[in-house]
């Protein structure tokens, strides 16, 4: 034995597992690298981004609620009713003051429950000395809170104001005045601080992130849960136009943080957000730290992956490559030697056991099989059923006498079409739309005869299996045993059935009847005949057909007897394919 080569081999195939194991696993480290640095450069700028976005989005959403605050407001100052209690109210009798107070009441309930940032609504009416709120309802003149609302309007600038850290106001710059120019009345909206406060704990995305915001002034309105007004005090006292409000880190009492602010113009108002700079770090550092784990363990992985690959797979294939350089110079008596029990174990036994039936087919069965076969073959081709050929000479002879020319032309190209099939001898085997194509001939040509009898439903053969190669003369000689043992003899209409089943590997050619006339018992019986090696005379087709199929194809292939849906015969060809068997 020439033991370079293997050499060689062994050189070749074992530096080819391990590039191949380097190509698989470097990429996935160096992506890992890449995506750490990657990632420890841009988290910053999308939580920065990321951030903005929500402080801009809230802002609008802020902004869109004010709106519409001011739009319910603008149409309560102006409504008959109201303008009514103001001036008119001592011309009114009781039921006209409790209409116009129950339809005002029930307007600012309304205003009140739509918007969730509205804690309560004051119309403060000096000519009667009466205070109409949501809450409350009708109550005494409200000094303070008039008092309240009249400073607020003085800062026409600021959209929203704080007293003293405890309520927070809508301002209110629309009065309705008399002809003297006298106040009428005047609206106070009081926005509920908590709920406002919430909207912002929402907004906050990460651990230790905190919001607040802020008057055009430097006013603080409202913050977060957990804000620090006075950091938040120092990051925009050091910011000098509000414009500029991009993201910066700033150190305070010797901790970094990440500022985000956004400016709306329109209110004059400024939303600023902080986050350690160490938590937007924080899950870099646990992945930087994986990354080094995990390339440790790559170093190890493919120190021990090249030792158990040479050890428990290169070596064992080059057991087996020497087993078959032995087969390919003739030699069958050298088998391999070994006390493995693994897979490679598996497959010495089977290669040594693959050397003795080899020698055994080689010797006697392969051979002689293939010639037993084709000898079946050609025994089949040259059996011409006269009972089949007088009958067709019989249907020529009708059509003759009825000069019916076309179905003549018809009949006898299926005939010569038919014959032409059956005794062709250059090939074993056929695509299975061709032997098909036959078998439906056939019933072309006994419909000629039966039409009026008997009934064909012949499926179409699915595109996936129409060139499987098949052995010849399969399905025609079932079809052939139906209509002459049980279809020709029934008193009523006789059925039959062709169809198929194609699934993975397997193929099922289904041929059955409705001649009720075996029993079960019967068909079992012919069954075991049809596999049985003793010749039955009557079988000699079926048997035939069944001997071919297992010679060809896989074990559990073959014809299988059964009873029928339609209470008659049912005979299913299965073929378990091989490879070289599916395709032409």
């Amino acid at each position: 034995m020439d033991n370079e080569p293997v050499h060689s081999l062994r050189k070749n195939l074992f530096v080819r597992l391990l590039v191949m194991y380097h190509i698989v696993i470097l990429p996935i480290v160096l992506l890992g690298l890449y995506l750490y640095i990657w990632s420890y450069n841009n988290a910053s700028e999308e939580i920065s981004k990321h951030t903005s976005i929500q402080l801009h989005s809230y802002l609008e959403h802020l902004d869109r609620e004010i709106e519409w605050i001011e739009g319910q407001k603008y149409d309560l100052l102006h409504e008959d009713a109201l303008r009514q209690i103001a001036l008119i109210w001592n011309k009114m009798d009781g039921v006209e003051k409790n209409t116009h107070i129950n339809y005002i009441t029930n307007r600012l309930v309304s205003i009140t429950n739509t918007s969730p940032y509205i804690e309560d609504i004051y119309i403060h009416i000096p000519s009667i000395s009466k205070t109409i709120s949501a809450l409350n309802g009708v109550d005494d003149f409200n000094d303070e809170n008039y008092r309240i609302n009249q400073l607020n309007i003085q800062h026409t600038s600021r959209y929203i104001i704080n007293q003293n850290d405890a309520s927070l106001y809508l301002n209110s710059v629309i009065m309705n005045k008399d002809i003297d120019g006298q106040e009428l009345y005047s609206l106070q909206i009081v926005l509920d601080k908590e709920e406002l406060v919430h909207s912002l704990d929402l907004i906050n995305m990460y651990e230790e992130n905190e919001t607040v915001l802020f008057s055009g002034d430097r006013q603080v309105l409202w913050a977060s849960s957990e804000a620090s007004e006075e950091m938040l005090h120092e990051y925009v006292s050091s910011v000098n136009d509000r414009s500029d409000l991009d993201s910066k880190v700033i150190e305070m009492a010797g901790v970094e943080y990440r500022f985000d602010g956004v400016y709306s113009e329109g209110r004059d108002l400024i939303l600023v957000s902080y986050l350690p700079d160490e938590m937007v770090k924080k899950p870099l550092n646990i992945f930087r730290n994986w990354v080094w784990v995990f390339g440790l363990f790559t170093v190890i992985a493919i120190i021990i992956y090249s030792y158990f690959t040479y050890k428990h797979v290169h070596q064992p294939l080059l057991h087996l490559v020497d087993g078959f350089k032995h087969i390919e110079k003739g030699n069958l008596d050298q088998t391999i030697e070994h006390n493995k029990t693994d897979e490679f174990g598996f497959i010495y036994n089977r290669y040594n056991e693959m050397i003795v039936k080899l020698k055994t087919l080689i010797d006697r069965d392969y051979k002689q099989k293939l010639m037993f076969q084709k000898a079946e073959l050609k025994q089949l081709q040259s059996q011409i059923n006269p009972h089949f050929l007088y009958n067709s000479f019989f249907i020529i002879n009708s059509l003759a006498k009825t000069e019916d020319t076309e179905r003549i032309e018809a009949f006898t190209k299926m005939l010569g079409e038919y014959y032409k099939f059956i005794t062709r001898n250059e090939d074993n085997l056929v695509p299975l739309v061709e032997e098909m194509k036959h078998a439906r001939m056939y019933t072309d040509i006994q419909n000629m005869r039966f039409s009026r009898r008997i009934q064909v439903q012949f499926d179409e053969l699915p595109e996936s299996i129409e060139q499987m190669l098949v052995p010849k003369l399969i399905v025609q000689p079932i079809i052939e045993n139906a209509y002459k043992y049980i279809l020709e003899k029934m008193t009523q209409k006789g059925f039959l059935r062709i169809t198929f089943q194609h699934q993975q590997n397997e193929v099922l050619i289904v041929v059955e009847d409705n001649g009720n006339v075996l029993s079960d018992e019967k068909i079992r019986s012919l069954d075991l005949r049809v596999k049985n090696t003793d010749k039955q005379q009557e079988l000699s087709g079926l048997m035939n057909i069944h001997r071919r199929i297992e010679l060809l194809y896989e074990n559990g292939s073959g014809l299988f007897l059964s009873k029928s849906e339609l209470n008659g015969l049912k005979v299913t060809i299965r073929l378990l394919g091989k490879e070289e068997n599916k395709v032409v």
